[in-house]
């Protein structure tokens, strides 16, 4: 138990420094790495685009790292892009419980289709929570073809893409996105 114990606390120590090391990352660098992050999902995945479309925003975060070891944690950094043009910074991270071993990295894309969702991500203060809200429907991207622009009834949706390393599964429960730039 001990060792699980250290290496948790390894985890987390790699965690920090590499969220200190994303804080340095200019916002003109992240900004690209997002816009390059979506503009692949888009070709991967027309859906996706079709959804982008109809979407009041879409924020993304271009490099998203998980390490697990019994207990998770998991942080990154994005961009919201609202009519074509970059409207704020956010910062994605969470500690989660349950049988996973890994370290992974993945990109994530929230499309925002409603003002109503939109707003409560620019009203929250404390954070949006992801993972507990029914609105919010987390799409495959190899068959997010179901999910067009002519089928989208969710408030929002998520792409995780661009996965790379080993984990036993990228979960997005207990993840809460913050704003940066207030």
């Amino acid at each position: 138990m001990k060792t699980a114990v250290r290496i948790q606390a390894l985890l987390f120590g790699l965690l920090l420094s590499v969220s200190a090391l994303a804080q340095t990352t200019t916002q003109e660098k992240l900004d690209r790495n997002a816009q390059a992050a979506l503009d692949a999902l888009y070709v991967s995945s027309p859906g996706a685009k079709a959804l982008a479309e109809r979407a009041k925003a879409v924020l993304v975060f271009p490099d998203v790292k998980k390490a697990a070891f019994i207990v998770g944690v998991q942080s990154g950094e994005g961009a919201l892009f609202k009519d074509g043009k970059v409207a704020g910074h956010y910062s994605i991270g969470g500690v989660q419980g349950g049988l996973e071993a890994g370290a992974a990295s993945y990109n994530y894309a929230l499309f925002f289709m409603s003002d109503a969702a939109l707003q409560g991500l620019l009203d929250r203060r404390d954070g949006f929570d992801i993972g507990f809200d029914p609105n919010i429907v987390l799409v495959n991207v190899g068959a997010s073809k179901q999910a067009t622009a002519a089928t989208a009834q969710a408030d929002v949706y998520g792409y995780v893409f661009g996965e790379q390393g080993l984990i036993g599964g990228v979960s997005l429960q207990g993840v809460k996105i913050t704003q940066l730039d207030r």
